[in-house]
């Protein structure tokens, strides 16, 4: 029997006013119904697939990538790998020197977080400013095996860049990318089992999650 000890909620409240990416459809989420009026509750929800803490499908940078329902639902699920990048400034690029310390500790499987703490400027401007991080991190880890990518803010790239090398980079392997997440500082436990799981619309390129990490009594 599996004994669940914490659970660490990795998702942005979604809300009309959640971040979103520069261009992306504003969410509208409102009341279609109610008990009083038709006898049930029901919310209106439109999204873009793109809306909240999300993952991104190869196919959001990759026409011939795989779409979302496609994806291995292995790739959602794994023992995360927290790296703490959490000085880095508004653009500043992560390295492979912000994380070399962490790299024996990857394999086939694993799923990394880069904990940069910018969700705490969730609904200011800074937060579309945030660390990015460099393709060369991202490299060194598809080598080692990594297929699944984590960070807490809007974007692994550049956010208003013209190029987006980590993701080209991510779905050349058929991996994933998750994003807008937060409250990694919480994740104070070894091993944590992450899971990111995306509802199965059919041919899109991405979803928004519910994402946790999961401390198990061992």
């Amino acid at each position: 029997m599996i004994k669940i000890k914490k659970i660490v909620d990795l998702s942005l409240p979604l809300t009309n006013d959640t971040p979103i990416y520069p261009g992306d459809p504003q969410p509208n989420i409102s009341v279609a119904t109610t008990i009083e009026k038709e006898g049930y509750n029901l919310h209106y929800v439109h999204i873009g697939s793109q809306t909240g803490s999300h993952v991104d499908a190869p196919y959001h940078f990759c026409d011939h990538g795989e779409r979302i329902d496609e994806s291995d639902l292995r790739l959602f699920i794994g023992t995360g790998v927290v790296i703490p990048v959490t000085g880095k400034g508004e653009q500043e690029e992560i390295t492979l020197d912000d994380v070399e310390t962490y790299l024996d500790r990857l394999a086939p499987g694993k799923i990394v977080l880069f904990h940069t703490g910018w969700s705490q400027y969730a609904g200011e401007e800074k937060y579309f400013r945030h660390p990015y991080v460099s393709v060369e991190v991202v490299d060194e880890m598809i080598r080692r095996g990594i297929r699944t990518f984590c960070i807490d803010a809007i974007n692994m790239d550049v956010t208003g860049g013209t190029s987006f090398p980590v993701h080209d980079a991510v779905a050349a392997v058929n991996g994933i990318i998750a994003e807008n997440m937060t409250n990694f500082e919480s994740i104070d436990f070894p091993d944590p089992l992450i899971t990111l799981f995306p509802l199965k619309i059919a041919g899109a390129d991405g979803s928004p999650v519910r994402a946790v990490a999961i401390e198990i009594e061992k």
